[in-house]
């Protein structure tokens, strides 16, 4: 019998597990994007009850747009988000580097010790972060919540990076160094230009991630620096608003859009990264 038609052929107890497995797969992503799928289409519903579907409309996208204080909570989170990017990528990017490059005596657990706020409860972490603000007698604000956000999303750069140098060819950095660059200049001129997809991909997460922030911004953050899902969660304790599910549409492509692009920085990193 050729090797093809045996591995087509399946025990019908393996079939019928297969089968069962993928229905349970099915179910799953039918749990979890079904709500999701509900509420954009509910987004454009006419009803301010959102129970039944009356007509369609774009009335809530526009109320939405005409909300002075979602406007304003938006421009807060955007302008922490940027911040939060910039500061990440450059602690994540140097200290990728620095451990990549160097030997420390604790170089593991300097790297567990980074890799903590990834896995941490964000409950504990913003906890945390409230009792150091309130003891070093910084007032809450803009950054205290820049603060809490960086030290949330500079991980996130810091492996993305360290990927990326993994499949770094050492050669490249000697070559320059040989050439007269400083150790600078060859970090600068020849390592980032290499690392500029994972660096891409890593500040699109940190960017997606303070955008989306909830918990942490909860204890770090003053009423004039209130974000977006503060405002969000505050609205929706208060009861159902159509303007909620225009908001949430609009965010989850937005996610979306970063999510992909993001995705397809990293296979582009992955595809161009140079062979040790």
């Amino acid at each position: 019998m050729p090797i093809s038609a045996s591995r087509r052929s399946l025990p019908s107890g393996l079939k019928l597990l297969n089968w069962g497995l993928a229905g349970w797969t099915a179910l799953v992503f039918l749990f979890l994007y079904l709500p999701i799928v509900v509420l954009v289409v509910y987004s454009f519903n006419t009803s301010k009850l959102n129970i039944v579907w009356e007509g369609f409309t774009l009335k809530w996208y526009g109320e939405l747009l005409a909300n002075r204080p979602i406007i304003d909570t938006l421009k807060n989170s955007l302008i922490i988000a940027s911040f939060t990017t910039v500061a990440s990528v450059i602690i994540g990017t140097g200290g990728a580097w620095l451990l990549h490059r160097y030997r420390y005596k604790f170089s593991q657990a300097i790297q567990t010790l980074i890799c903590v706020p990834m896995i941490m409860p964000e409950i504990v972490m913003g906890i945390s972060l409230l009792v150091f603000f309130t003891v070093m007698s910084l007032g809450l604000g803009y950054t205290t919540v820049v603060i809490a956000h960086v030290t949330f999303c500079f991980p996130f750069v810091l492996v993305a990076v360290q990927a990326r140098l993994q499949g770094l060819d050492p050669a490249l950095e000697e070559a320059a160094l040989d050439l007269g660059a400083t150790p600078l200049q060859a970090f600068w001129l020849v390592i980032v230009p290499c690392l500029r997809p994972a660096i891409f991909s890593g500040a699109l997460m940190a960017f997606t991630l303070s955008m989306d922030e909830l918990i942490i911004t909860f204890f770090t953050a003053s009423p004039s620096s209130t974000t977006l899902p503060l405002k969000v969660f505050g609205m929706a304790k208060v009861g159902l608003n159509p303007m909620l599910n225009a908001l949430s549409a609009v965010f989850i492509v937005t996610t979306i859009v970063f999510v992909l692009f993001s995705d397809y920085l990293r296979k582009l990193a992955n595809r161009e990264a140079p062979v040790a």
